[in-house]
């Protein structure tokens, strides 16, 4: 009986020490845009190190490439979109990604350098939004609710569905990354939260308006749709959601626009 114990026990340590080495050689790379995924998931690492993963973080600044090089193989995991925006382009691009987690939510806002009401902006005037379909719909629905356009029904409106435009306003259509760069060019412009925060600007001082904090557009961490029951997205999932990275949202990011939406 002793025998069969001590069996037991040393196979039981095997299969720990094996689970053990298994977990330190596992790298999960994660691509991100900057602000504010890259904190987000350098939180996420260092919460993940006591499992004995270790966390690549590689960065990019468009929002096409991450899905690309996650469907290719190139990363473990992606964080820098929104549902309605990974859908979108899941459907265009015929990619097999999924979202596991919900971690935070950008509010877009509306900013300017010339103006800072509403009552401001005079006919003709233009303004600039993202022209990425999920986005650019957001920020037409932004520009309504502010009562300067009226748009019609629909998910992935475009400048071409607004019908009535009472200032004449000219809407230029962009990509987001570019947005604050615009700001010396137009009377204002429509602009992610991260793409904000990086430009030097605070959306809840600086934007003129700005999305509810119960928008649908929560940011997500998305996978390969065949690997969104292995070992590491579950313990990557768990990190990213855990009491440890929603405090941190709160102390940190909150001031700066962000919201956690788990």
């Amino acid at each position: 009986m002793k025998t069969v114990k001590i069996l037991a026990i040393a196979a039981a340590l095997v299969a720990a020490f094996a689970f053990s080495a298994f977990a330190a050689e596992t790298k999960i790379v994660v691509g991100v845009t900057p602000f504010p995924h890259g904190e987000i998931i350098k939180v996420a690492a260092g919460l993940m190190e006591a499992d004995g993963y270790k966390v690549e973080i590689k960065e990019f600044n468009d929002y096409v490439t991450p899905n690309i090089a996650l469907n290719d193989g190139s990363l473990t995991a992606n964080f820098f979109q929104h549902i309605p925006y990974l859908d979108n382009m899941v459907n265009e691009q015929k990619l097999d990604l999924v979202w596991v987690a919900k971690i935070h939510i950008e509010p877009l806002g509306l900013y300017s350098k010339k103006i800072k009401a509403l009552d401001e902006i005079k006919e003709g005037s233009t303004i600039a939004i993202p022209n990425d379909p999920t986005n650019g719909a957001r920020a037409l629905r932004l520009l309504e609710k502010a009562g300067l356009v009226k748009v019609k029904e629909g998910d992935l409106v475009t400048a071409r569905d607004i019908t009535d435009n009472p200032k004449k306003l000219k809407i230029v259509e962009l990509e987001a990354a570019q947005l604050p760069r615009t700001l010396d060019d137009t009377v204002a412009s429509v602009i992610n939260t991260n793409f904000a925060v990086e430009a030097g600007l605070i959306p809840a001082k600086d934007a003129i308006v700005i999305e509810d904090k119960d928008s649908p557009y929560a940011n997500v961490l998305v996978v390969r749709a065949a690997d969104k029951d292995k070992p590491e997205i579950q313990a990557l999932v768990k990190a990213v959601n855990s009491l440890e990275m929603k405090k941190f949202i709160e102390t940190e990011l909150v001031p700066k626009g962000i919201v956690p939406a788990f």
